[in-house]
Formats: C-alpha cells, structure tokens, sequence
C-alpha cells in the first residue's frame, strides 16, 4: 500500500494542461451522462458548414469528431491550453484563438451555423446569440448547480445555498431566452465519482482550480491526511457531480 507523500509528491507531478483524464484511470472514476455528448457533438459537426468550440481547453473533445466543418474555430483563455490545442488541432485544419473567457467573442455577427461547448465556465448568452447565424445552433454539456460538493465542503466546510446555484439550468434557460435564443433541448444529470487514493483528489484539485480556490497540498495537508486515513479505512470517497445537455437555437430571419 503507497504511502501518503508518495501519492501526494506523483500527483503534484502530473501536468495539468488540457482536459485529458487518463490519468485518473483505475484512482478515480465518474459516470458519464446518458446522452453522449462528444458523440452528439460530432454528430452536429458533421452537418455543419462553419463551427465554434468555446474555451476548448486542450481541444481534445473537438478533435475526438471524424468531421470537422470547413471553417472550425476554437477559442481558449488559459495559455498552456491554447499551445496543447493549437499542437493538436490544427493539423485537423482548426484555428485557435487565445481569448479571455470574460471577454467578447472575437468574431463578427452571424459568423457561425453551429456553436458548441464542453463545460464553459460561465456561457456568454448574448456573445453565443450574436455570432450565430439566423437558424443556428448552440449545443453544450454545461457543469450544473452542486457539482462535487461533497468535495468542496469537505475542504471548505459548510457553504450557503447561494453558492451552488448560479448554474442551475432554469437560470440558463432564462438567460439563453433572454438573449434571443429558444431552447430546443434540455437534461439533466446527477452522476456518482468516487476517488480511490489522495493522490487522485490532489490531482483533480490542482486540475478543476475553481473547486478550491487557491488549493495547494501545503495549505490542505491536514485535511487531506484525514482524507487519505478516511480513504485507506472506508474505501473511496464519494461525491457526486451535475451535468446538464442544452440545445438551443437562434430563430431563422424573419
């Protein structure tokens, strides 16, 4: 059995650029919602004449599409994510773009038939409605409301209901409307993760910075010892994320 600063000192180790998770294999595992988003994505882009990816991370799930459009842009903010998927989608004949995520979209009206998403950190409704064209589509896998809170009041202890409800998919529904779109499609799901070793909690941490602000190892290692006994007596620890799949759709012109 590994010991406490061995899992830590090879989680601490790991890259964590891109949005690839291989490395959680066998440490760590998820469920994934029954609707297939990267499949769905793909199956989009295959139709579509000119397409966007927004905040692609390392662009892995777009370059997981047999078919990309004629015109295929992706645009990312964090910059070692912008050289990973510039590196890998480009040979497919995608453009990156680095820009911020809080900023405006840097493309004219109307410069897309389809606009997709995978876990953007906050999507810009107004931005997504402006560069689609009349009858174009927006389709995303967002993160939902509470997602690994288990996690987050673990390290943080007992957070106010506010804190987890900027992503409810009702207020993205009226945000999405609000700014000109219908919703053609939306689901919802609440998935188990388990985490079998400190080291994979060490890794997703440093990885999804956002979960806990400012986490290092120095500044949680009490918390995360208590962890590792917990994991080492009872098994993984248990926490359970939320996805949403939205569709929506600029209307046609009139």
């Amino acid at each position: 059995m590994r010991s406490f600063p061995e899992l830590v000192a090879e989680a601490e180790a790991v890259p964590t650029d891109g949005w690839d998770f291989s490395w959680f294999e066998g440490r760590a595992t998820e469920e994934r919602p029954a609707w297939g988003y990267a499949r769905a994505m793909a199956e989009r882009l295959a139709h579509a004449d000119a397409a966007l990816d927004i905040q692609t991370g390392g662009g892995e799930v777009l370059a997981s599409a047999r078919k990309l459009p004629r015109l295929t842009v992706a645009t990312e903010g964090w910059a070692p994510n912008v050289a990973k998927a510039t590196a890998l989608l480009h040979p497919l004949g995608a453009v990156v773009v680095a820009a911020p995520e809080d900023a405006p979209l840097p493309f004219g009206d109307h410069a897309f038939d389809l606009v997709v998403s995978r876990h953007p950190v906050t999507p810009h409704w107004t931005e997504i409605a402006r560069v689609l064209r009349p009858g174009g589509t927006y389709f995303a896998q967002h993160v939902g409301p509470g997602s690994a809170f288990e996690i987050i009041e673990y390290f943080l202890g007992p957070q106010p209901a506010a804190a987890c409800g900027d992503r409810h998919p009702d207020r993205e529904r009226a945000a999405a409307e609000a700014a000109g779109l219908r919703i053609v499609d939306l689901r919802t799901a609440r998935l188990r993760m388990e985490f079998h070793d400190i080291g994979a909690v060490v890794h997703f941490l440093r990885k999804v910075v956002w979960m806990v602000p400012g986490f290092t190892v120095d500044r949680y290692r009490a918390r995360l010892v208590r962890l590792h006994e917990r994991i080492e007596a009872r098994g993984p620890f248990v926490a359970h994320s939320t996805r949403h799949l939205i569709e929506a759709r600029r209307p046609p012109a009139a």
